[in-house]
């Protein structure tokens, strides 16, 4: 009998972390939990280890992580704890680790994913800013270890399931003509702009379809989430920003399209669930139940398509741009992009503020390329001093 894969979950208490286990808990003779992570839930992460039994668990601080040693040996559990961002590399290194769901929302998650890198682990990627901000320099990290990649993005998988099998980051060769990155418009798809100045940030995080952390259902209703996919896609797949488009699909079941030079389109459809993806990504090219109810073609009614609308939604705009000056300028932009959301969820800045706080960022810092991660680093900690300053004024 195959031994079951050892799997570590980087952000398992998120709602990418809590799908994966659902997933995990179907097939428990393919797959055994080793790790898990979390911040600030504590009381969920101590759940989810009397479920799963990792051997190790991870937590933000030394507090934390005696609070939650305590809890475990009164329940008669044994596993490592460890505290800190250096304890997350560690983990996505550990020898027994052969898959590491790299699910940490923002750029803090680069750190681990990166490691995980330059372990050669299979990487399920969900983590989007590992891309967006180190781009470059994470491709030649899996490149040089052979580490496996697997998109966990609706989009990004979609996408990756339509390219040929086998596709070795050759748009030409494969006759791919464009990348089509399909978005639901967010719960503001057809507000008026004039409303958009008095949204809150329970109205952002509404998503219509899917259900999703604040920061990132806040990200795709300015549309800076397809902005970052449009960045993330363009390393994943190799191609140039001309070859990437994106089209609003307010159903979301056309989750991502490949359009090919013969004039035929492919096309990934699903019900709007990251089981999907997740499931692909952890059994590839293997497919397994995800828990999912396939589509019933005769009851989900119609397809529409839209333009993105990028006057009333800059950010998507701001994201090609950040894209096509390259340099830390993606970087730049996720780091302000993440500023100023935490601030409109704390209260502290308008929705319609945000798209300003991001282009008086990428304005006002130096988007030059950073040779290594420390580098990127301090730019991140740089742009991030430069949009607080900004949403202080504001």
């Amino acid at each position: 009998m195959t031994k079951p894969q050892g799997i570590a979950v980087l952000g398992a208490t998120g709602s990418v972390g809590c799908n994966t286990l659902d997933v995990i808990a179907r097939h428990p003779e393919r797959y055994r939990v080793v790790a898990l992570t979390a911040y600030r839930q504590l009381d969920k992460l101590f759940e989810l280890a009397l479920r799963f039994h990792p051997e190790y668990l991870a937590v933000a601080d030394a507090d934390a992580a005696a609070s939650l040693r305590a809890r475990l040996a009164d329940a008669g559990l044994r596993a490592e704890v460890m505290h800190g961002p250096g304890a997350l590399a560690q983990i996505a290194a550990l020898p027994e680790v052969d898959a590491v769901m790299a699910a940490i929302v923002g750029a803090a998650g680069l750190p681990s994913a990166l490691a995980a890198a330059r372990a050669g682990k299979r990487i399920l990627l969900a983590n989007k800013e590992s891309l967006v901000v180190a781009g470059r320099l994470f491709m030649d990290a899996a490149r040089a270890s052979g580490s496996a990649l697997l998109p966990v993005d609706s989009e990004h998988s979609a996408i990756f399931q339509s390219l040929p099998a086998g596709y070795a980051g050759d748009a030409a060769a494969a006759g791919v003509r464009k990348i089509i990155l399909t978005a639901s418009g967010g719960p503001f798809r057809s507000r008026a702009a004039a409303e958009l100045a008095h949204v809150t940030p329970d109205d952002a995080c509404r998503h219509p379809n899917w259900s999703m952390g604040r920061k990132i259902s806040v990200d795709s209703a300015t549309l800076m989430n397809k902005g970052l996919e449009v960045i993330e896609a363009r390393w994943l797949f190799n191609v140039q920003p001309g070859q990437i488009d994106v089209v609003v699909h307010p159903q979301s079941v056309i989750h991502s399209m490949v359009q090919y030079r013969d004039g035929s389109v492919m096309a990934q459809l699903g019900s709007p669930d990251m089981r999907t993806p997740i499931a692909c990504a952890l059994a590839w090219p293997e497919r397994i139940d995800a828990g999912v109810a396939p589509l019933d073609f005769f009851s989900m009614g119609d397809l529409t398509f839209e333009k993105p609308d990028l006057e009333r939604f800059p950010c998507l705009k701001l994201a090609f741009d950040a894209l096509e000056a390259g340099g830390d300028a993606p970087a730049v932009l996720n780091a302000a992009n993440e500023v100023a959301v935490a601030a409109f969820l704390a209260g502290k800045l308008r929705f319609v503020d945000i798209p300003r706080v991001v282009e008086a960022t990428l304005a006002g810092v130096s988007c030059a390329a950073s040779d290594d991660l420390d580098g990127l680093l301090s730019r991140d900690g740089e742009a991030r001093r430069f949009a607080e300053g900004k949403v202080a004024a504001c």
